[in-house]
């Protein structure tokens, strides 16, 4: 090999192991014959990758299936419209409502005063009907005197001062007041004795007890007036206190403790008999 003026001289051995090399190239050339290596086959296409979470797909959306038609048979008669509720029916389920429990309450503040009497008068009778006359309820205070009031209480204490005037001869106002002082305090005085006693009543609710069994004493106040008989007049207040403190004996006996019943009833009848006095010394 021919080396030129500015390279380093190879060391003999290794400018032999070159020329071995050579050598050995070429003769494998010479002796393998020539091969063509096969072409690579084409890479499939590639699918391209969408950045969406979904996969899109090339078909076709399906078509929505169409409901079938139910087709209504024609009528015979033709149809007429309804008529208007009247004023009056709309009214009466209003009050039904009420009545049910349903709706809003009846303004009791713009209605008539006739109406408003007519149902404080309805609710006397009905009081008066559970208090006094025997019924069911009498054996449980608090379905008879549930639906409680003053209205009828007040009545009969003032009718009884009014016709214990009348019977008498001179001094009448001095005699309303007397009778009507007396029979007011003594309600509240009784009332407090049961309450005292731990009964179980409401303050209202035993006044107007104690009120509605005045009734039987109002009767006989007023047949005492018209006849001016001391025996008729003695068998009458008899009549009248039993009546009065038999009215008033489930409701007070029941209110309080069994070992306190003579507490709460004996007061009870000692003014329905001072009462009946009363009725018979006025002349």
């Amino acid at each position: 090999m021919s080396h030129n003026g500015d390279t380093i001289p190879l060391h003999a051995s290794s400018q032999s192991d070159i020329d071995e090399i050579e050598n050995l190239i070429n003769s494998s050339i010479q002796s393998s014959p020539s091969t063509v290596l096969p072409a690579r086959p084409p890479s499939p296409p590639r699918i391209p990758v969408s950045t969406s979470p979904f996969i899109q797909s090339n078909l076709p959306p399906p078509q929505p299936k169409p409901q079938p038609t139910i087709q209504k048979p024609p009528s015979i008669f033709p149809s007429a419209p309804l008529p208007p509720l009247p004023p009056s029916s709309v009214n009466s389920a209003g009050g039904n409502l009420s009545a049910t429990g349903f709706g809003s309450p009846p303004n009791t503040l713009t209605e008539p005063v006739w109406d408003t009497v007519k149902r404080d008068l309805s609710r006397i009778v009905s009081n008066l009907k559970l208090v006094v006359f025997p019924n069911p309820y009498r054996e449980d205070p608090g379905k008879a005197l549930r639906d409680w009031d003053l209205w009828g209480p007040f009545f009969f204490i003032v009718f009884l001062g009014l016709t214990l005037s009348w019977s008498a001869s001179v001094k009448k106002s001095e005699v309303f007041a007397v009778a009507f002082a007396l029979l007011a305090a003594g309600a509240v005085i009784l009332t407090l004795n049961v309450l005292l006693l731990g009964g179980h009543i409401i303050f209202f609710q035993s006044l107007s007890l104690l009120g509605y069994c005045l009734f039987p004493l109002d009767v006989g106040a007023l047949v005492c007036m018209l006849k001016d008989n001391v025996i008729i007049k003695v068998i009458v207040v008899s009549v009248a206190l039993a009546w009065s403190s038999w009215a008033a004996y489930p409701f007070m006996s029941s209110a309080v403790n069994p070992r306190r019943k003579a507490l709460a009833l004996y007061p009870v009848f000692l003014m329905y008999v001072s009462v009946g006095f009363l009725i018979i010394a006025i002349d």
